[in-house]
């Protein structure tokens, strides 16, 4: 088998979107029974780079591996040779005499894209700029457990255009899902450049507005994310801009009697999404987060091509 990277949902078919979920599913069945896992990544080594802050995903890759037989080890941006001036494709040639699978959060894009084409042992974008794949796959997933499928739903993105939103504009042209995205003028997702990198399919099944009211409208999953990234420095621009589409109560009276929320956290309470919405009937963003961890072993598995053993 040749080696298998997750760097964006773009290199994936949809039978791999199946046999990731698949993969993912059997894992969290046999947690949920409290079976013992079968050790399948004993003596295997991970490595986690991460150059930006992490909650979830540091915790649940780490658990994911350790609860799979393997072994994580973190490495800090600041502590690395990466932060002194080492080039990531040196990293990458030593990395992979050492380990058996890198996982990297980073800033560029093109930095993930340098690791694995340097590396000899898969990597997983944990994380950039430009887009968030872990996060929308397990997304996906959460979705297929609470509706049984993705297919003719309306999926509603409010806020800003960023890697998360990115992410999902990259999967609805893979699987044909129907999303409708709300940004301000000045903050819509950057199409071209995902079209200038090659990352989007042929079909377009995405939609973009200003009015937050025509994306919600009869929507049957409701997504938001922070209206500032990591990084960005212009916080209060932003919040003079964004106010209109907050994910509150009246937003919602505006979609699907049934429709969910999600929130890919960390969420920033009273500001993209209220209080009384985040912890309301609605909200499955507990259940998404969790999934978070039962997707990534299910990935893990995946680039590792050990589908068969389980």
């Amino acid at each position: 088998m040749s080696k298998r990277d997750f760097i964006t949902l773009a290199n994936l078919k949809e039978k791999d979107f199946q046999e990731i979920f698949r993969l993912s599913r059997e894992i969290k069945k046999r947690r949920k029974r409290g079976e013992k896992i079968i050790p399948l990544l004993r003596g295997k080594f991970m490595g986690m780079i991460f150059e930006k802050p992490s909650t979830r995903t540091r915790v649940s890759f780490q658990v994911a591996i350790e609860e799979l037989g393997g072994t994580a080890i973190y490495l800090s941006g600041k502590e690395m040779q990466l932060g002194r001036g080492e080039t990531i494709a040196d990293t990458a040639r030593v990395l992979s005499r050492y380990l058996d699978l890198i996982l990297i959060r980073t800033f560029g894009q093109e930095r993930v894209e340098e690791m694995a084409e340097y590396a000899t042992v898969p990597v997983i974008n944990g994380l950039t700029d430009l887009l968030h794949p872990c996060q929308i796959i397990s997304d996906l997933f959460t979705i297929l457990e609470k509706r049984g499928t993705y297919q003719n739903l309306k999926i509603a993105y409010l806020g800003d255009g960023n890697n998360v939103c990115h992410s999902w504009i990259i999967a609805s042209t893979i699987l044909g899902l129907d999303l409708h995205i709300a940004t301000p003028p000045s903050y819509s997702p950057h199409v071209e450049e995902l079209k200038r990198r090659g990352l989007l399919g042929e079909k377009k099944n995405f939609h973009l507005y200003e009015e937050p009211e025509k994306a919600i409208e009869n929507a049957h999953i409701i997504y938001t994310d922070v209206w500032v990234s990591m990084g960005q420095k212009d916080e209060e621009e932003r919040k003079k801009v964004f106010p209109p589409y907050q994910v509150n109560s009246q937003i919602l009276s505006l979609a699907s009697p049934d429709c969910l929320v999600m929130h890919c956290l960390p969420a920033h309470r009273g500001e993209e999404i209220t209080e009384e919405v985040i912890d309301g009937g609605k909200s499955i963003v507990w259940d998404q987060a969790e999934n978070r961890l039962h997707v990534q072993k299910g990935i893990i598995l995946w680039v590792m091509g050990m589908e068969e053993a389980v």
